[in-house]
């Protein structure tokens, strides 16, 4: 286990020093990462920890599949996408193994799965189906990048998916529900022998309106939602971001995160909220997978530490917003391939920057 360099405090009260750590699996060692950040906004409230963790991993399910985008700065043919690969993106530069769960026709590419294996993403869990083709989705996004057209949706491999948690998963601390039919959500969770430090789970407003009882039964089931602001509205019938989130914390979920695209997140605990800032882009290319790197940012934040208070919640709301501005910057998980820990060292301490201020009461 090699020391973590010294700690620098800058004038903010920001500890940016860097944790090295030997991360192994069984007898395999996967390899030295430094990971970034003791980021710690001390007026905020909000610290990460730099504990040196044991073994740890985290279960993500959710789609591995191909899209089409148009925005109006630019068009992309078939390319790689899928709420699954975004999340295991973002989360695999904090935390290794991440164990993916899916679903894949034979046109999915053995490269992806290579690139994804290179990063510590054990793909047991993933299901090759040889005789048809993979999820595809493609869509069209208006001026303000936040609104979108769906254009094609083929769900092929995807209508038969039936995830399954291979006994190698057994035991993962952490949890990332991707967007999918609440049903098999709930399915997953029952299939864990040992229940997850944390569960995150994301939806949307298509389950809200066709399987609103089944979502109810999964959203008792888990500790933290994912919605934007639209679906919160939705789902609790409150205009108040405040009361809808009361509302929907009544659920079941101990935590809920309303993201807000360009302007940001809010997290909700009990009566505490915390609101995080997304950073001002002078190019926003590609929105498709913005709120599951968000995700995958959060809970491999969240892994890393093994702390899953509000305060280190407000932090991983930091990470993931960081990760999710990578994402937009470039179509498709393109920009997630080439950043590295000293990206995301720079893009955290620009966060710092955003929020930091000295004010004087009067």
């Amino acid at each position: 286990m090699q020391k973590a360099k010294d700690k620098g405090w800058n004038s903010c009260g920001i500890d940016f020093s860097i944790p090295e750590t030997i991360i192994s699996s069984g007898s395999k060692t996967l390899g030295l990462h430094a990971f970034p950040f003791g980021l710690a906004f001390r007026r905020c409230g909000t610290k990460i920890s730099n504990q040196k963790s044991k073994f740890m991993s985290v279960i993500v399910v959710g789609t591995m599949a191909f899209d089409a985008i148009e925005t109006p700065f630019g068009k992309t043919d078939k390319i790689i996408g899928g709420s699954g690969t975004y999340v295991a993106y973002a989360a695999s530069n904090f935390v290794k193994p991440v164990q993916q769960v899916s679903i894949v026709g034979y046109d999915f590419p053995q490269e992806e799965m290579n690139e994804l294996k290179k990063r510590g993403v054990q793909l047991e869990g993933v299901e090759i189906v040889k005789d048809k083709k993979s999820f595809f989705w493609s869509g069209r996004y208006h001026m303000d990048m936040n609104t979108r057209d769906t254009l094609i949706t083929d769900l092929n491999v995807l209508a038969d998916f039936d995830p399954k948690i291979p006994d190698s998963y057994q035991g993962a601390e952490f949890l990332m529900l991707g967007n999918l039919m609440p049903k098999l959500q709930k399915n997953v969770i029952e299939q864990l022998k040992n229940r997850p430090k944390l569960i995150v789970l994301d939806t949307m407003n298509f389950w809200m309106e066709s399987a609103l009882d089944d979502l109810k039964e999964v959203l008792k089931m888990v500790d933290v939602l994912m919605v934007n602001d639209a679906e919160a509205r939705e789902l609790s019938h409150e205009f108040s971001l405040v009361k809808a989130a009361k509302k929907i914390m009544a659920m079941g979920p101990k935590y809920l995160i309303i993201k807000k695209g360009e302007h940001g997140a809010l997290l909700f605990h009990e009566d505490q909220v915390f609101y995080a800032p997304a950073l001002p882009l002078e190019e926003v290319f590609d929105p498709t997978g913005a709120g599951d790197t968000f995700a995958g940012g959060f809970i491999g934040h969240l892994a890393r530490t093994k702390d899953v208070s509000f305060e280190n919640m407000k932090t991983a709301i930091i990470v993931g917003s960081a990760m999710a501005s990578f994402c937009v910057e470039k179509f498709g998980p393109e920009r997630m391939r080439e950043i590295t820990k000293d990206d995301i060292d720079k893009r955290l301490m620009q966060f710092q920057e955003l929020v930091s201020f000295d004010i004087e009461l009067v």
